[in-house]
């Protein structure tokens, strides 16, 4: 059995947790969430806290009951402080801008790719060069910074690239001529 799965998750002042069969729906100050997850775990919610358990023995179960467990700590977090990614782009010409729903982003290609944001996720950009992605859904904005990640990774010779702020990336040594 999980060590981490037999925790309870508290449910803070402001935060609203209801489960209808194998869905959780938590909402508070920073926005709405919904999970569902496999018949294998039950959710109950019990003493102002959610408390989750294997329905079987079997090894599917086990990890779920401890993934369930922090899964749903992660939504309460995220409903009650929200979750945040910080990005970093460097090169010449390099920015990013925010239209509407839409991220634009100039990265050195002969057009501009136009990333649409998805719902409950927000983007900050300081300075055309740092943008900070937040939002209530912990998976959503890793996801979100990763995909814009991927449009440029850094590379290792000029360090040009969208990076996430404070990652570190191995610099080469460039071509020697004799």
């Amino acid at each position: 059995m999980s060590r981490i799965g037999k925790l309870p998750v508290s449910i803070p002042a402001g935060v609203k947790a209801s489960v209808s069969g194998q869905t959780i729906n938590i909402e508070g100050p920073k926005g709405k969430l919904s999970k569902t997850f496999a018949p294998v775990v039950s959710i109950k919610i019990e003493d102002n806290a959610v408390k989750v358990a294997p329905q079987e023995e079997s090894r599917f179960a086990g990890a779920m009951h401890g993934t369930a467990r922090s899964i749903i700590k992660n939504m309460v977090i995220g409903v009650t402080k929200g979750y945040s990614k910080k990005l970093e782009i460097e090169g010449v010409g390099f920015k990013a801008t925010l239209k509407g729903d839409t991220l634009d982003l100039a990265l050195g290609y002969s057009h501009p790719i136009l990333y649409k944001l998805p719902a409950g996720i927000k983007v900050e950009i300081t300075d055309g060069t740092k943008l900070e992605v937040s939002g209530p859904d912990k998976e959503a904005v890793g996801k979100v910074a990763a995909e814009v990640k991927n449009y440029y990774p850094v590379e290792p010779y000029k360090g040009k690239g969208v990076r996430i702020a404070g990652e570190y990336v191995r610099r080469k040594e460039g071509k020697k001529t004799a």
